[in-house]
């Protein structure tokens, strides 16, 4: 599997040269940018030069960039909404694509070649509604994204329109062909359980989000710090006919020091082997 860090590592600091330089010493192949203004200013063009310029002349390769959840540098937390594609409201969903958009056009500058995308909120319910709203709204962003070389994946999260069968419901129904999965390992533990959601989504498994929990709230630990089976996870992603990248999603709280990080991404990596 291909190994690929999360910059959600170092959410709550810019995302500058010396963070990818630090990912780029743990062995890492690749990285997913996280689109949080805060971290990675999608919306500065100097921001993006900056990060451009040196994938340009470095090894580490930018891999697929994490859409917006918030469009504020505050996640949400000074009132701003969230980046919902299954809003009720229409304007509200249409400013959740249009954000996704901005982050998009970085693409032109840094290489990205996937783009993990959330569908909904916690509240978000499932109905034929919820199904029309995805399904126009994976096919408007797939339309923005292919000319930039872009593919979209969507993950599953805790709420209910994007538990693994909802999801492939959505994919099925609407034919899309040309969307894959982002499967969050976290998030399928809190739910449904590892080995069914890999069961249930198969070979539309192109990236994995790795992280782990105690099964009771999404605290993105590294794996074996929580009580995910690795070892049966690992073996299920190796029996895909394609093994998925995996992409280590840890949070950026759990007080890891500099020094400590590419030890720790290593022994991560080395579970997933």
């Amino acid at each position: 599997m291909l190994r690929v860090v999360s910059t959600h590592l170092f959410l709550n600091q810019r995302l500058h040269p010396g963070l990818l330089e630090l990912v780029s010493r743990s062995g890492a192949e690749a990285v997913e940018i996280f689109a949080a203004r805060q971290h990675f200013d999608y919306t500065s063009r100097e921001h993006v030069a900056e990060l451009a310029a040196w994938f340009s002349s470095n090894s580490l390769a930018p891999f697929s960039m994490h859409a917006p959840l918030f469009p504020d540098r505050e996640m949400g937390r000074a009132g701003a909404p969230a980046v919902n594609i299954l809003h009720p409201e229409k304007s509200r969903r249409i400013d959740a694509m249009d954000e996704i958009k901005r982050a998009l056009e970085a693409a032109e500058h840094i290489p990205f070649k996937n783009i993990v995308i959330h569908m909904g909120e916690k509240e978000d319910g499932w109905s034929l509604r919820t199904i029309e709203y995805a399904q126009t709204a994976l096919e408007h962003l797939c339309a923005f994204a292919h000319p930039l070389g872009v593919r979209v994946l969507v993950e599953n999260l805790t709420g209910e329109p994007t538990t693994p069968s909802h999801l492939m419901t959505i994919l099925d129904l609407g034919h899309m062909d040309t969307v894959d999965v982002c499967l969050d390992l976290g998030h399928a533990h809190l739910t449904v359980g590892v080995a069914d959601a890999i069961a249930t989504l198969g070979n539309r498994i192109r990236t994995v989000h790795v992280h782990d929990n105690h099964g009771l709230k999404d605290e993105h630990l590294w794996p074996g710090d929580g009580t995910i089976d690795w070892k049966a996870a690992v073996a299920a992603l190796k029996a895909l006919a394609s093994p998925p990248a995996a992409v280590l999603e840890i949070n950026y709280t759990l007080g890891d020091t500099p020094a400590d990080i590419p030890g720790k991404i290593q022994q991560a990596f080395e579970r997933l082997s």
